[in-house]
Parts: C-alpha cells; structure tokens; sequence
C-alpha cells in the first residue's frame, strides 16, 4: 500500500513541475492525458481561456460498444488516441503541446500519442 501512495505522490511532483513550464496556447493547445485504474482520458485545452476544446475517453460511446471490457489496455488507448485526433481536425487543431500528465511516457500513453500522430496531430 505504501509504495502505491509513494508512487502517486511522485506522479504528482513531476506533473506539477512541468505544468509550471507548459501552457497551452490559442494556436499551440495542450493535449493532456489522464490515466486511472480503469479509464483513459485525453483532452485539448487551451490554457489561456481555461476551456477544454475536444476531449475523448475510453467511456465515449463508439468505444464502449468495440471495447465492453471494463479494464483499459493498449489497444483502448490507441483507439482513444485516434478519436482526439479525429475530433481535433474537425475542430482544424493541427499542433498540441503534449502533457503526459506526470507519466511514464511507455504502455498506454506511449501507445496513444503514438495513434494521435498518426492521426494528423503534430506534437
């Protein structure tokens, strides 16, 4: 239990110090990713205004219906990273600023940014 605290707090840190340094901008938004036990989030949000432009998870509907599963895995999260990139060219956002949100840039967040440039987004 203490190492699972442990590993929350640090998460934390890292978040805060690089949201110190990072904003997103009208023409540069920030794509923020959030992670938890059995869900994926991913939004664009633009900093200046504080209002989330496009946002998509693993509970949109169109994903619930291709992944019952309760558990999100890599595949999920590559699906979620091709829905924002989707929804982000409706909206005409073509360049983000890429927020892993404090973690480790392997397994579903690699996995979902890797999907959301492919899907036309530049980070």
């Amino acid at each position: 239990m203490a190492k699972t605290y442990k590993k929350v707090l640090a998460r934390g840190k890292r978040h805060r110090r690089v949201r110190k340094k990072m904003s997103g901008t009208p023409d540069k938004p920030r794509l923020c990713v959030y992670r938890s036990n059995k869900n994926i989030y991913a939004q664009i949000i633009d900093d200046t205004k504080g209002v989330t432009l496009v946002s998509a998870s693993s509970l949109d509907k169109e994903l619930k219906e291709k992944f019952p599963e309760d558990r999100v895995n890599i595949e999920v999260a590559r699906e979620v990273g091709v829905l924002i990139s989707k929804k982000a060219k409706k909206k005409k956002i073509k360049e983000v600023i890429f927020d892993r949100g404090g973690y480790l840039y392997h397994g579903k967040v690699k996995s979902l940014a890797e999907a959301a440039r492919e899907g036309s987004l530049k980070f």
